[in-house]
């Protein structure tokens, strides 16, 4: 009677066990899988097309709910995906939202709006010097589309080659910059102006 009392005893605990890890697993489940598809997930950053506010193995953690209650901004960090394959996530600066012209001339960004028809030359500050390609383009966004480019114009592959992003293909934007430690912070990489 009492070495059956025991196994019984043993059995509950095994079974109170695994019933405990299975109802720990099932909350984490249920809590990580919304909030990584809907709120945040992270991302690291590759290549250096983004240099040099952001530089290649760069740890961020991407805020995805934003941009389901706000549109995003010029000169905003996003992510996004690639539109010639969804799969692939890139890392860019916004530059033209939608309806508006963009204009580059041996390097230097005009953009055309209704707010301003003879256009306004973009404040790139946050390019460095050699990372400036003097190169000739020109685009009218449509309804939803926006122009994005990379810090590093040289080094950047971006709506230049392979057209604008439509915005359901934006995912969010930086919203911490876990790695490197020396670089930790909120909202890498923002840069923007009241004057547009």
């Amino acid at each position: 009677m009492d070495e059956l009392s025991q196994t019984k005893n043993e059995n509950s605990k095994k079974s109170g066990f695994w019933g405990e890890i299975f109802k720990f697993t099932l909350i984490a489940v249920i809590i990580v899988v919304p909030f990584r598809m809907f709120i945040a997930q992270p991302f690291i950053v590759s290549g250096a097309s983004m240099d040099p506010s952001f530089k290649d193995g760069e740890y961020l953690i991407v805020d995805q709910l934003s941009y389901h209650l706000e549109s995003p901004a010029r000169e905003s960090v996003v992510i996004f995906r690639y539109p010639l394959k969804p799969s692939t996530f890139f890392i860019k600066r916004i530059i033209g939202l939608p309806g508006e012209t963009i204009e580059i001339k041996s390097g230097v960004v005009t953009v055309k709006n209704a707010a301003n028809p003879n256009g306004f030359v973009l404040n790139d500050s946050y390019i460095a010097e050699g990372n400036k390609k003097f190169d000739d383009f020109k685009i009218t966004l449509g309804n939803e589309e926006y122009f994005v480019m990379g810090d590093n114009r040289k080094g950047s592959l971006d709506s230049r080659a392979w057209g604008p992003v439509k915005e359901s293909l934006i995912v969010g934007r930086p919203f911490i910059r876990v790695l490197p430690l020396s670089k930790t912070g909120i909202f890498p990489g923002d840069h923007s102006s009241d004057t547009y």
